[in-house]
């Protein structure tokens, strides 16, 4: 589309899914708005374009998920249990998990625009589904959902993206590809502009508004180490390679204040020969998030987490740190023919690092870098330690625990007896940061002094202050779109005062 206009009311840095919908709502409220997206039309969208596409939000009962979803049957809402996920549940999961520091009320404005948000997405032709695949099993003859996630885009993150890139372009959105914001410019303390760099020259942009979208610095190595610590430079990134934290870097310089758990990031178990970055072919596929089914353990052959604290949706963020912290930064998740029928789609794919076989001695024999003795002797005492009085039911947290080991296994606890055997084998894949820039419930980027600079916003992973230690699964989207779709709208009416 060549290069920007010298002058336009709202510039969006980013087009991952929060800086689509701040373009969106910025457009929709009347501002002309130019979004800068460092990818290529082939590797747009940011890390939205690698998630699955789950997305939390609080709804009091199946109406409020109908008027979200595209159609259901009367068949299929019958036979499902959606059961209920009230904004209370919903801030008090996300309190908890990030251990009672999330900001009151960032939490807040997230939890309460959760519904409303995904209602306005579905009006620009986001499509919504139930997420009976990866959040629900089937309990006496009906689906029920488990971990309060019941709500994915139609097409994963691919149809997240190009739904609301669709939806832009519709609208007179201006998209600049392979462009990298490079500054931000003010005027007596409020933005007038922005300069970023394409095919080797630098363009300026007059703007009175600019929302952030940037993502985190997750794709900087160099960034990982000093912030997040040793050994983090070895960690795989799960999404986009340009996610270097250019949009955090800009608005320090400006006197922005850094927020959050610096030294935090979510980040899971990960395919362990997955390429360095992200790969676009196959999204989300090399993640491996069934763990809460069998057991996990180390090179040395040891169990060193408890695979069943939680549902998956609670503990998978934090569990990639662990699988970082361990010899050779590699791990073995390991199931039996009881479970295998109920593991994710994602197993399922031919790039999986996996080895099978009809004893456990051969599953060990062909388990790279194992210490096969000790990997022998963990499974014989952990399935000894197994309390079968409770029954295992996957749908909800059953209470089938083991007894007497260093490390429990709080729920879904079974033996591992039953052939064949297969195993997988993880290392840490990284998502995004944690730490990032000061905003307040207006998406207003606030500096040191804790003033709002006028005219700067941000919304999405360069967000600080929303998750700390760990994430509640499907929150990092909903927190994109509801801070996108508040920035974006801030962003218009700051540079179009009424």
């Amino acid at each position: 589309m060549g290069d920007a206009p010298r002058q336009v009311d709202v510039v969006v840095v980013g087009a991952g899914n929060a800086g689509l919908c701040a373009a969106i709502a910025a457009r929709e409220a009347g501002a002309s708005v130019l979004l800068l997206e460092r990818g290529a039309p082939a590797t747009r969208g940011g890390n939205s374009w690698y998630t699955a596409g789950a997305m939390r939000v609080a709804y009091r009962d199946v109406d409020d998920l109908v008027s979200v979803y595209e159609p259901l049957s009367d068949d299929e809402i019958d036979r499902t249990d959606f059961g209920a996920y009230p904004e209370q549940a919903f801030y008090d999961d996300l309190a908890r998990i990030t251990e009672y520091r999330c900001d009151p009320e960032l939490a807040s404005t997230l939890v309460g625009g959760s519904l409303g948000t995904l209602q306005w997405m579905r009006g620009h032709g986001v499509r919504f589904l139930p997420s009976y695949g990866r959040q629900s099993f089937e309990v006496d003859g009906r689906r029920k959902f488990w971990g309060g996630l019941a709500v994915e885009v139609a097409g994963g993150g691919p149809g997240l993206v190009d739904a609301l890139f669709a939806r832009a372009t519709h609208l007179g959105v201006d998209i600049v590809y392979q462009a990298r914001a490079a500054g931000l410019h003010e005027d007596r303390g409020s933005i007038d502009g922005l300069t970023y760099r394409r095919d080797g020259s630098t363009v300026a942009v007059q703007t009175k508004s600019v929302v952030l979208a940037a993502g985190g610095f997750e794709a900087n190595g160099e960034w990982r180490t000093r912030y997040l610590g040793p050994g983090w430079d070895l960690a795989k990134v799960r999404g986009t390679r340009f996610n270097t934290g250019d949009g955090i870097r800009m608005a320090l310089e400006l006197g922005a204040m850094p927020w959050g758990q610096w030294s935090g990031c979510h980040a899971v178990a990960w395919d362990r020969n997955a390429p360095d970055f992200g790969d676009p072919a196959v999204g989300d596929g090399f993640q491996k998030h069934s763990y809460p089914l069998g057991i996990i353990v180390n090179a040395e052959g040891r169990r060193f987490v408890d695979e069943g604290a939680d549902f998956r949706n609670y503990t998978y963020a934090k569990y990639g740190r662990a699988i970082l912290g361990q010899p050779g930064q590699v791990a073995w998740q390991v199931f039996d023919a009881k479970v295998t029928d109920l593991l994710r789609d994602e197993y399922r794919i031919k790039q999986c690092t996996r080895v099978r076989a009809d004893t456990l001695d051969e599953l060990a024999a062909k388990m790279e870098g194992i210490d096969a003795r000790q990997f022998l002797a963990e499974i014989e005492t952990f399935n000894r330690a197994v309390q079968d009085g409770r029954p295992f039911n996957p749908a909800v947290r059953d209470g089938r625990a083991t007894a007497g080991l260093p490390i429990a296994k709080s729920n879904w606890a079974n033996p591992l007896d039953v052939p064949p055997y297969e195993a997988y084998q993880v290392t840490c894949g990284i998502t995004f940061t944690f730490g990032g820039l000061k905003v307040d419930a207006g998406a207003r980027v606030i500096d040191t002094e804790d003033v709002a600079i006028p005219g700067l916003f941000a919304a999405g992973e360069l967000v600080g202050g929303l998750f700390y230690f760990n994430y509640p699964g499907g929150s990092g989207l909903t927190s994109g779109s509801v801070f996108g779709r508040i920035a974006g709208s801030g962003a218009a009416a700051h540079a179009m005062p009424a």
